[in-house]
Parts: structure tokens; sequence; C-alpha cells
């Protein structure tokens, strides 16, 4: 029967379960990554890369975009653009650096991304879409997916009609499908009714992403669909322990400590990759995250969510753990 926790096929890759990590801009570098690793997840994929940036950056841009961890795999890069040669290079310096498989993004929403001729701006060109996803497999010679949504705007199906292209033409292994139109960004309600139907459609699987904010709706979204698999998002950001939810490894909230302990140890990492300075800037957007997972009020979460630096955001963690603003102990 299937389930969340059975194993499951990608470009002829065997995950071990069918809860991914989903690409998540400006935040899924290697060790966020490596977290959803930690906590049950079968496939995990990088945040959105510019295929531009890979062939014409330096090296940092190299050592920051494509670091991978030796624990994290199987992991896709996931990688963004309009042009089917740079895609082609930046396929192939992807896969000289160790990914398991790469990603396309044909659904980015953004303006900044779309003027480019990016992202879901992909969807009104489904042409040169099915270039830049051939110039991918071409290029990297590793299995190919494509993230979606279902149109740019209201009533559109311009997404589901190019995913039957993608797979025919130019030979992808599976698609991740946002079943909400570009327009509506991450507001109201998703069309798993098409999902489903892209999963009738095609003979590679299809990964469901988009309004699964909790355990129920995750579940009912995979079994109502017939998704290969689902893919957690936003609703992972600071709670990691979803993953081992779904997959049956735990049935508990984490306790506090648990909670205070995990954001020290993204801490350490986040030093680690971007050193001291870099890394108090980077996680004033990872701290409400933990703050809302604790449960803090307006007034316990401050010394956290404002902590200018690592060090500063150690000491509110301490103190918390004392008991002296919240509820964590021992």
């Amino acid at each position: 029967m299937r389930s969340l926790t059975t194993p499951w096929t990608l470009g002829g890759r065997t995950i071990a379960n069918r809860v991914v990590l989903a690409p998540l801009a400006g935040i899924g570098n290697w060790f966020v990554r490596l977290q959803a690793k930690r906590y049950g997840a079968g496939l995990v994929v990088s945040e959105m890369v510019s295929s531009f940036g890979l062939k014409y950056g330096d090296g940092r841009t190299h050592r920051e975009f494509l670091r991978i961890h030796p624990e994290e795999h199987p992991v896709s890069v996931q990688l963004f653009g309009h042009d089917p040669e740079v895609m082609r290079v930046a396929a192939g310096m992807v896969a000289e650096a160790g990914a398991d498989m790469i990603d396309l993004n044909f659904g980015c929403p953004v303006r900044k991304v779309c003027k480019t001729g990016a992202g879901a701006a992909l969807l009104d060109d489904p042409d040169k879409g099915v270039a830049v996803a051939r110039a991918a497999v071409e290029g990297g010679g590793l299995p190919v997916t494509v993230k979606l949504r279902s149109g740019n705007r209201p009533g559109e199906r311009s997404g589901f009609e190019l995913a039957r292209r993608l797979v025919a033409e130019a030979g992808v292994s599976a698609i991740g499908f946002h079943p909400r139109h570009a327009s509506q960004q991450h507001a109201g309600e998703p069309d798993y009714e098409l999902a489903a139907a892209l999963v009738e459609e095609l003979e590679v699987p299809v990964i469901l992403s988009g309004g699964l904010r909790d355990e129920q709706r995750t579940v009912t979204a995979f079994e109502r669909t017939g998704a290969a698999a689902v893919m957690l998002a936003r609703g992972s950001l600071g709670n990691p322990w979803r993953f081992e939810r779904l997959l049956g490894l735990r049935d508990s909230d984490p306790t506090p400590r648990e909670i205070a302990n995990e954001l020290l140890w993204v801490i350490e990492r986040a030093e680690e990759h971007l050193g001291v300075e870099r890394a108090g800037r980077y996680l004033r957007k990872f701290y409400p995250w933990y703050a809302d997972t604790l449960d803090l009020s307006k007034r316990a979460r401050q010394p956290l969510v404002t902590a200018p630096t690592t060090a500063a955001a150690r000491v509110a963690l301490e103190a918390l753990a004392a008991g002296a603003h919240a509820p964590i102990a021992a």
C-alpha cells in the first residue's frame, strides 16, 4: 500500500520516502537541507540558484551555492534562468559539484525573476521552457525535475500543458507541481483536482507542493492527488519535526529544550558557512520561526527575534532556558 514512508524511484535513483524538502529561495542552503535530512526527509532541494550566476560568478558564488554536505544525499540543486546555453553550462557545474539531480524553477512569481524571462515567465513561453529543460538534461547528465505552477493567471492551465511537453520533448524525470496560479503567490486554496489530473496524465512522478501547512492537510492531499511525493516548504521552517511526524517517527511536539538546542545547532552551522558576522545578519529571518515553534509571547520573543549577533541570540536562548522569560525547561 502506497504511503509517505514507502520508497520510490526518481530518474533511476531510489528515494527512501516520499517527503521532500522544497526549494526555499534564499534559505535552502546546505545546513537547512542537512537539518531536513536529519529529521527524515527522503530528498532535499537547494535554494534557487541563478544559472547566469554560476556561469559568470566568482569562487564565492560557487562555494556558497554549490556546497553539498556528504550526509545530505540525495540532493537536488535548483536552477533558474531563461537561456538554454547558459543553463547547459550551469547544469554541468552542478553535476561536477556532486549533486544527485537538478531541479528547474518554472514557477517563481517574483517580478525580478520573471522580468528576465525566467521562473513563471516560462509558462508563457513554452518553446523556450522546453529548450531550457532539454539543455539542463544534456548539460548535466543528471535526472532533471521541473517545478512549476498551474499557470500565471486565474483559470490558466499553461503549466499543466507545459508539464506534458517537458516530459515528452525534454526528457525530464519528474514534475514538481504547485496547483495555484502564479498571481496567487501562496494565497488561496490549491487546485488539487488539477494535480490529480496531472498525475493521471504523466508517466513520470509528480511531486505535490502548495498548501501543505500541517500534517493532516499534507496526508489528505497526498492521498487525494495520488502524487508520488509531497514537498514541505514554509511550514517546515523552524519546525523540522514535521518530517518526523509525517513519517511516523514521532507523535508529539518537540519540547522547548529540543527547540532551543536545534536553534543552537543552526547558529553553529550558519557561523561555519558564512562566518560569525554574516551569520548574525542572515539568521535574523530564522529567529521568528523558532519563536513561533516555542509559542513565545510577543514580549518573551523580543530578545531573540531582535538579536543583532549570534552571541546575543545565544544569550537570549540561555535566558529562555533558565526560565527568565518563557517556558523552556531542561
